[in-house]
C-alpha cells in the first residue's frame, strides 16, 4: 500500500462513517498522511480525526474511534493506534509488498509517478514582477499545480524579458489583471536572466533559483558548474545517470530488472534499501506539499535526499553482480529500486524544468 492508497483508504473509511451515520460531519476533499516523526508510532499518522471534531461535535477520541475500526479492516493495513488528542497511526502489512506496490507505480507511471487529481477542483492565476527569478519560480509553481490537477496561468505586471524563453519561462498575460492573484514575490536574484544565462547556462541557472526557499537569498556562484558530488546539482544529475548506466549494464548481462517475490524480503529489501525505498514512496506526497505551498524548493531539497540515498543503497547493495558472479533475484530487485530511483529524479527535474541527462 503506497501512501496515496492509504490517504484513499482513510477517505472511504470517513465516507463509510457518514453514509452509516456513525459520524455526522462532511466529507473532506482529500485526507493527507504523513510519515510518522522520529518517536511515533506506525509508519504513518493522520490528523483527520481532528479535522472532524468539530463539525461532528464530538471529541476527536471519538471520532479517532469510529474511523479506526473501519480502516484497521482494510487490506493491507496491519494495525491502526490512537495516539495524543486523536492522531491516527498506521502501521502497514508486509513492507516488501507495500514496497512491490510502490516500484509498480513509479514503473507504470514513469516520470508522471506522483502526479496526481488532488488539486482538480482549484485555479490558479500566478502574478509576479519582472525579475528573473519570480518567473522562474512562478513557472515551476504552475508546473507543479497541473501535476497535480490544477488549472490556472502566469501574469506578470510587465512585459516579460525575452531572455526568459531560454529559460523556460512563459508568460500568459502581463498588466495587473483584476482577477484574484497568487503573488509569487522571492528574493530578488541580483542578476537578470541574460546575465545567469552566460554565466551558469539554463539548467544550473533554474536550479540555484529554485534551490533556496523563496524567503532566501539564491546562491548562485560558480559552485553550480563544479562537477564534483560537493555540488547538489551534479549529484542529482549523477544519480540519473548512473540508474540509466545499471540498466544499460544489465542489459548488456542478459538480465532486467524484478522486485523481489510477494512475501519476501531479501537484501534488495533491507536496511541499506529503506531510506531510498521511503524517499520514493514520499515522492507524490512531497510534490504534492511543493504545489500547495508553492515552494519547488521543496522538490529540490527532495531530489538531492533521494540522490544521496541512491548512492548510499548502490554502494551497499550493488545492483550488478561483479566479477564472475551470475545475476540473481537480489540483483534484479536491486536493479527496480535503483531505476525507480532514476525515474523520480528524472521526473522531479522535468517539473523543475531541469534535464536529466542519460550519460554524465
Amino acid at each position: 500500500m503506497t501512501p496515496a492508497d492509504l490517504s484513499r483508504t482513510v477517505l472511504h473509511a470517513v465516507r463509510r462513517a457518514v453514509d452509516e451515520d456513525a459520524l455526522r460531519a462532511p466529507v473532506p476533499a482529500r485526507v493527507r498522511v504523513e510519515r510518522t516523526r522520529p518517536g511515533g508510532s506506525g509508519d504513518y499518522a493522520c490528523a483527520v480525526a481532528l479535522q472532524l471534531a468539530g463539525p461532528a461535535a464530538l471529541p476527536a477520541l471519538e471520532v479517532a474511534r469510529i474511523l479506526r475500526e473501519r480502516v484497521a479492516a482494510e487490506p493491507g493495513v496491519g494495525r491502526v493506534e490512537i495516539t495524543g488528542p486523536g492522531f491516527l497511526s498506521f502501521t502497514l502489512d508486509a513492507p516488501a509488498e507495500s514496497d512491490r506496490a510502490v516500484l509498480a507505480a513509479v514503473r507504470e507511471q514513469g516520470l508522471a509517478y506522483g502526479h496526481g487529481g488532488a488539486l482538480g477542483d482549484e485555479i490558479h492565476q500566478l502574478h509576479h514582477a519582472r525579475e528573473v527569478r519570480a518567473a522562474v519560480t512562478a513557472q515551476a509553481v504552475f508546473r507543479l499545480l497541473v501535476a497535480q490537477g490544477a488549472r490556472g496561468r502566469t501574469t506578470c505586471e510587465q512585459a516579460p524579458d525575452p531572455d526568459w524563453v531560454r529559460l523556460g519561462v512563459t508568460v500568459n498575460a502581463y498588466g495587473t489583471p483584476p482577477t484574484p492573484l497568487t503573488e509569487i514575490r522571492p528574493v530578488p536574484a541580483g542578476a537578470t536572466a541574460g546575465e545567469l544565462l552566460e554565466r551558469l547556462g539554463p539548467d544550473a541557472a533554474r536550479w540555484g533559483l529554485l534551490r533556496a526557499a523563496g524567503h532566501d537569498r539564491a546562491a548562485l556562484g560558480p559552485e553550480l558548474l563544479v562537477q564534483s558530488e560537493a555540488n547538489p546539482l551534479f549529484r542529482v544529475r549523477y544519480a540519473h545517470a548512473r540508474a540509466r548506466a545499471l540498466t544499460r549494464g544489465a542489459t548488456a548481462l542478459g538480465f532486467t530488472a524484478e522486485a523481489a517475490p510477494y512475501g519476501e524480503s531479501p537484501a534488495p529489501y533491507d536496511r541499506a534499501a529503506r531510506p531510498l525505498l521511503d524517499l520514493i514512496a514520499d515522492h507524490p506526497g512531497v510534490l504534492l506539499a511543493g504545489a500547495r505551498h508553492r515552494a519547488p524548493d521543496r522538490v529540490a531539497r527532495q531530489l538531492e535526499a533521494v540522490a544521496h540515498a541512491f548512492f548510499d543503497f548502490h554502494d551497499s547493495c550493488p545492483p550488478l553482480p561483479a566479477g564472475d558472479e551470475k545475476p540473481s533475484a537480489a540483483h534484479r530487485a536491486r536493479l527496480a529500486i535503483a531505476e525507480a530511483a532514476g525515474t523520480v529524479l528524472a521526473g522531479g527535474l522535468s517539473l523543475l524544468g531541469i534535464r536529466a541527462p542519460e550519460h554524465l
